[in-house]
């Protein structure tokens, strides 16, 4: 079992998107997303959008990794609930919400199965530390499963409070992969570093600003107390954050959401990225993903067995039939067992120079008779057991056929029972000992 986890790749989950194709629902995950997994030497493993498969996870074991892309809106009974509604909070009224179905029709068609699956991916990422990209949808997934909120329309909630020369449009259907805004970097954060040098050397104080893509209407309204903000737009709204406790590659550890796209920040008519820091969230998700496995399979494997040599093979077998005579000597009787006083002191011999023995492995030992404290006397015990035994027959050569006939049949039932027992006992206690 541990040979065949060892030999499996680095698996990340992707849960699918659904669409209707010929009047049949087909589902779909963007190219460049597997692409760059693939490139970075992860495997995408999807995760089919149908009904119940939030409840069959366990099925997609072993992950590594999960990233979550691209989708519809987050149903609000999601979050809406974790919203304290501060002053600054807008109650959007029927007819806003109406307008909002109406502008953003393809967005605002709610997946409750995709979110029942993807909702309960975060959580599973989030309980293990397996490492977690969201790109797009899967940061505001992520952002909910850790009890923040969202708005539900960015121009309705947000927009609305900033001032003109603030306000940013976050998606542009006349121009769907070209249109770009401006989004300003947190110092000492990953998204940072990746993108550090990119643009024209900036003054000492002045923050680092990259022009990213934009195709959502939604957005991080208050964000999950264990995150660090990592980008912010003109208007104010988060745009990437992670965790830090819970970043660092190379040691498997990756939680991380971004708004944009990255992985479609490309020239037009070119795979060329608008910057080289561009695929560096997947790069170093990978990473993280691989070291998670790395980590994973070293606490499933199991040690392979010691090659002993021929002289130590040879004084093992013979320590190991001495613990067998003294089983056997305990289920068949001395009469009934051939065996030297010599064979059995090795087993003693060996358990009081051996000095590496758990109490759980003492204990067991003990069960067989076969430990320092009872090894040597046991012999002793036979030869009691033998006077003991004429003298039972001189006390029942004077007793009744009834008295003798009951004796009997009390004796013959309790064998039964102790045989039963005892050897069931013996048995796993050999088995534990010498495997």
């Amino acid at each position: 079992m541990s040979s065949d986890i060892c030999g499996i790749l680095p698996r990340i989950l992707i849960v699918s998107r659904r669409t209707v194709r010929k009047n049949k629902f087909v589902d779909f995950v963007g190219e460049y997303h597997l692409d760059l997994i693939v490139s970075y030497g992860g495997v995408p493993v999807i995760v089919p959008r149908v009904s119940g498969v939030h409840t069959l996870l366990n099925s997609f074991e072993p992950i590594h990794g999960v990233l979550l892309c691209e989708g519809e809106d987050i149903e609000a009974c999601w979050y809406d609930h974790n919203d304290d509604h501060d002053s600054d909070g807008l109650d959007l009224s029927q007819e806003e919400l109406e307008e909002i179905r109406r502008l953003h029709a393809s967005d605002t068609s709610i997946d409750k199965e995709k979110d029942s699956i993807e909702l309960s991916l975060a959580k599973l990422c989030l309980e293990r530390n397996i490492p977690y990209l969201g790109i797009c949808r899967g940061s505001q997934v992520l952002n909910v499963a850790c009890g923040g909120t969202l708005y539900q329309d960015i121009g309705k909630e947000l927009s609305k409070k900033c001032d003109q020369s603030q306000r940013v449009m976050h998606i542009n259907y006349d121009d769907y992969d070209g249109h770009r805004h401006a989004v300003k970097l947190v110092k000492n954060t990953p998204l940072c570093h990746w993108f550090q040098g990119e643009e024209e050397e900036k003054e000492e104080g002045e923050e680092m600003e990259i022009l990213v893509n934009s195709y959502h209407h939604q957005g991080v309204k208050k964000l999950a107390e264990r995150f660090i903000p990592m980008a912010f737009a003109s208007d104010g709204l988060i745009e990437g954050f992670y965790d830090p406790e819970c970043y660092n590659p190379q040691d498997g550890k990756f939680i991380m959401g971004l708004q944009f796209h990255p992985e479609r920040m490309r020239k037009p008519d070119s795979d060329e990225f608008d910057y080289p820091g561009c695929p560096f969230a997947y790069k170093e998700f990978v990473k993280a993903v691989i070291a998670y496995q790395k980590k994973l399979n070293s606490l499933t494997s199991v040690p392979k067995p010691l090659k002993l040599n021929k002289e130590m093979e040879s004084k093992r077998k013979i320590i190991v039939r001495s613990f067998s005579l003294a089983k056997n000597l305990y289920t068949m009787g001395r009469g009934n067992c051939s065996s030297k006083d010599s064979e059995l002191e090795i087993g003693a011999e060996f358990l009081e120079s051996n000095t590496a023995l758990s109490v759980q492995q003492e204990n067991r030992l003990k069960q067989m008779g076969a430990t320092v404290r009872n090894g040597g006397s046991y012999v002793e015990r036979l030869k009691l057991n033998e006077v003991r035994e004429k003298m039972a027959k001189n006390v029942m050569g004077k007793m009744s056929v009834e008295q003798l006939s009951d004796l009997l049949s009390f004796y013959r039932t309790m064998d039964q029972i102790c045989s039963q027992v005892l050897e069931r006992k013996l048995h796993d206690v050999v088995n534990d000992f010498t495997s």
